[in-house]
Parts: C-alpha cells; structure tokens; sequence
C-alpha cells in the first residue's frame, strides 16, 4: 500500500503572513546604512528623500505583486510568475541567482550581523578570535556563531510550518515595539537642539564626501550628479527594505492565500517603510548627519562616521551612554535572529518549487514528515554556511543588486504579459493604478539599475555575468532530465 505524499499545510493567516514581511524586511540594516547614504548625499533632506522614495517604489512593488500573488497562489512565488510569464528558462535563472547569492547570500550576511553584535556582549564571538585555520582559511568564533544560528533556524524549520511562524511572529512581534519603542524616545529625551540646528541649516546642501590621500573630501551635488548620487545612495535603502516578496514564496501555506499575500504584503511594506523613516528622524534628531572622522565623541563623528557604520549604537549611545551600544547590540541580535528566519522559511520553498519542475535536485522536490521541503531546507543551510566561510558574502551581494532589481522589473513586467496571454483568467485582485503604478515601478526601478552600471560597472557587470552563467546551468540540467527519463524508459 502506497503511503500518501504529505501536502503543504495552510497555518498562515493574515497576521503571520504580515509578520512574515515584516520580520523579513527588518533585519539589521535601517541600524547601519544611513551613514554610507550621509556619505553619499551629505544632507538630511536628500537622506531622508532616499528613504521616502524607497519606501514609495517598494510599496508600488508590493501592490503589483499581489495580482501575480493572486493569479499563482502556489510555492516558488516570483519564480513561478517569471516561469509562467515568459519561460522555464527566466525562472531558472532567478531560482538560480537566488540560491546561489540572493537568498543565501542574505542569510549569510545577516548571520555574521548577528555574531558581530553577539560579541558585543560577549568578545568570545568576536571575528579576532581565530579558532582554526584550514587550507590556508582562517574560521573565527563569529563565523562559527553565525553557522550555528543557520542551523538552530533550519533545524526549528524542519519541524514543520507552526513552530517557523511561532518563532516569526514573537521575534517580529519582540523587533519591532523594541525598534518602535527606540524612535519614541529618540524623539524625547534624545533630542538634541545643536544637532537639529545644524541639520536643518544644511537640510538640502547635499554634497558627496570621497576619500582621498588619506582624507576626506567635500565635493558638491547639483543636477545630474545629484541624481546619481540619489540613486547609488538608495541602494543601501533598497537592501534595507527587501525580502518583502518572501511571503510569496510560501503561498501554498497561507489561509486564503488570493486574498491574504496581497494585504500582507501591502501592510507589512507600510509598517516597515514608516518605521524606516521614523528611525532616521530620531537619528537626525538625536545626532548632526556631517561629522568629523577624527571625532571622539559620537555626536562629533555624526552619521556619517558612526563607529564601524553603527547609526543606531551611535544614537543609543548619545541617549543613554556606554550602556547604549549594549543595549542597541541586543536589538539587532533579535533583529536579525527574526530576519534569518524569515529568509530560512521562504527560501527553500522556491527550490522545492525549481524541484517538482525537474530544474534542482529532486529530493529537494519532496516535503518531509512535517509537511515542509526539508532536503530544500538543509541544502540551503548547507551553502550559506559556506558563504559564512568563504566571507565572500557580501561582495556578492554588491554584485548581485542590480540583477534582483531587474529581476523585480521583470516580474512586475509580467502583469502586462499575463494580462495579453490569459486575457481570461481569474484575477481576485486585481494591480492597483494599473497600468500607471506598475509602469512607474518598472520606469524608476530600471533608472535605478541603468544609474549603477554606470557608477558601479565593475560589480553590476559581474552581476549580470553571474546570473548568465545559469544559463549553461539550465540547459546542462534539461540534459540530465531527458538522460535520466531514458534510463527508466
């Protein structure tokens, strides 16, 4: 007798779904970019604009999504949308940028975050701490932290969807009144009357501060540089607000998902966003954006040299002393720890979705006892861990960004296709501003990604090399298919 094969089950509702996003989104970086974007802009006003802008495009993402969400509620989420919108070929490619650096890559980073503020409280973890070198491969204590992290999350995963929406929702839940609670007091007792002077007085002087000679030199913005300089600097912004598609990945686990993934995603992308600018009005209430890099106080350094990028630590500090930096290190390894869980959960099931169309592993297409892809889950763990090692982690995903921003222009191109070729089909929801809001997305989305292989072609170029080398890839895979299908013909 044949033992049935066990199905996803459907434990998401509106709440975790949001959760998802939510704790997807915030991970650590709204406590560290905005002082490479001070950098880069030189004035509050401009930071400020990045922010709101980035909000704005994601949220017109968010809102494009959900008729897609909609039309395919099912695992795999934007790879199943390129897949079906154009061909196997493009959704392989993305499910193949995706497992390689995007989704790992990010898991990756965001664990080595959350060894780096671990050691904060506790130096043992500190990256210094070199435990053993192997083939000329140095592993610190931090690496190890980060590795372990991966699989305490993999491993709680594993045990099914209920117990990976438990620990989403309690470290979202625990995040976000932490971050919220540190705003509302930033914008009390850590206003700061010199600095807000100083940051109103030179609200919309923006000016790009570059290194040279060992110093650091002003140069102005106006017209097109200022441009430029706006969209290079919303790279950091846009990292900080990604992942919010990562709910469309599990839609298969979702109550009522037609309805569900959209709001969730609408909601979550709202919440975050507006937590995101409320952050960085504290910060510019609490601290001057300009600083001096030789500062010895944190309010002399300003945003723009913040000990180690550490905005947030920088701030908590000028509220509440030395003890401020401990207590920001605790956020952020909550933050994270939430964030990586998120990342964990969704991600495998667009391998398990690669998988049942024979373009990834095929254990990876199977879900375990606990109804979720568990071979999907571990291989996952399996390369992140090896990105935690290589510590190549973060020049990949430097090279990777203007790739996930076609990728989401694209996806979002897609609505139009679809639309031409199932003219017929049911859409429960339905692109809201079609087709002004989509067309405007893809429109400064791709500005976006023109402007970075322009002022940075070395990486976006490696980027777009990157993901074309999927394409030897898919093609070696449908080989290996048809091989497979005439062994047991």
């Amino acid at each position: 007798m044949n033992r049935q094969e066990p199905a996803f089950r459907r434990e998401l509702r509106l709440f975790d779904a949001t959760m998802l996003v939510v704790g997807s989104m915030i991970g650590s970086g709204i406590f560290i970019v905005s002082a490479d974007m001070s950098r880069m802009l030189g004035a509050p006003g401009y930071l400020l604009l990045a922010w709101v802008l980035t909000g704005l495009l994601t949220l017109a993402a968010a809102l494009s999504y959900g008729e897609l969400a909609a039309l395919f509620p099912r695992a795999g989420g934007q790879y199943v949308y390129l897949r079906e919108a154009y061909s196997p070929l493009v959704g392989f490619l993305y499910g193949w940028a995706l497992f390689l650096v995007i989704q790992t890559g990010s898991i990756a980073a965001v664990a080595v975050a959350f060894a780096k503020f671990t050691a904060v409280l506790v130096p043992w973890f500190s990256e210094s701490n070199i435990l053993a070198q192997v083939a000329g491969l140095r592993i610190n204590a931090g690496q190890l932290l980060a590795i372990l992290s991966i699989v305490v999350l993999t491993v709680l995963n594993l045990r099914g969807i209920r117990v990976g929406k438990l620990v989403q929702d309690t470290f979202t839940v625990t995040k976000t009144a932490a971050l919220f609670g540190l705003i509302l007091l930033g914008l009390t007792i850590g206003l700061n009357g010199e600095s807000i002077a100083r940051n109103w007085s030179s609200a919309w002087e923006a000016q790009r501060l570059v290194e040279h000679a060992g110093g650091w030199h002003a140069e102005p913005l106006t017209g097109l540089a200022l441009l430029s300089a706006l969209g290079a600097a919303m790279v950091g912004s846009l990292f900080a607000s990604d992942a919010w598609n990562n709910i469309t990945f599990a839609a298969a686990e979702v109550v009522e998902p037609q309805r569900t993934v959209p709001r969730s995603m609408a909601l979550g992308v709202l919440l975050v966003t507006g937590l995101y600018i409320l952050a960085n009005v504290a910060y510019l209430a609490i601290l001057p954006l300009r600083g001096d890099p030789n500062g010895s106080t944190v309010w002399e350094r300003g945003l723009q040299f913040a000990l180690h990028d550490r905005v947030g630590a920088a701030a908590a500090e000028a509220m509440f002393g030395s003890w401020g930096a401990a207590l920001m290190a605790l956020l952020i390894m909550i933050s994270t720890f939430g964030c990586n869980n998120g990342l964990i959960l969704a991600g495998a099931r667009v391998y398990y979705a690669m998988a049942r169309d024979g373009l990834f592993f095929q254990s990876a297409a199977r879900l375990n006892r606990h109804a979720v892809p568990g071979v999907a889950l571990v291989l996952q763990a399996v390369w992140a861990s090896i990105l935690c090692l290589s510590g190549r982690y973060s020049d990949l995903l430097d090279y990777i960004i203007v790739a996930v921003l076609l990728f989401y222009v694209a996806t979002i191109a897609g609505i139009f296709v679809l639309r031409w070729k199932m003219p017929d089909a049911e859409r429960p929801y339905r692109a809201p501003g079609y087709p002004v809001v989509p067309l405007l997305y893809i429109l400064a989305a791709g500005a976006i990604a023109l402007d970075l292989l322009v002022v940075k072609p070395r990486y976006a170029g490696a980027g777009l090399i990157l993901v074309a080398s999927g394409i030897p890839v898919y093609f070696l895979w449908q080989w290996w298919k048809k091989q497979r299908g005439k062994q047991w013909s």
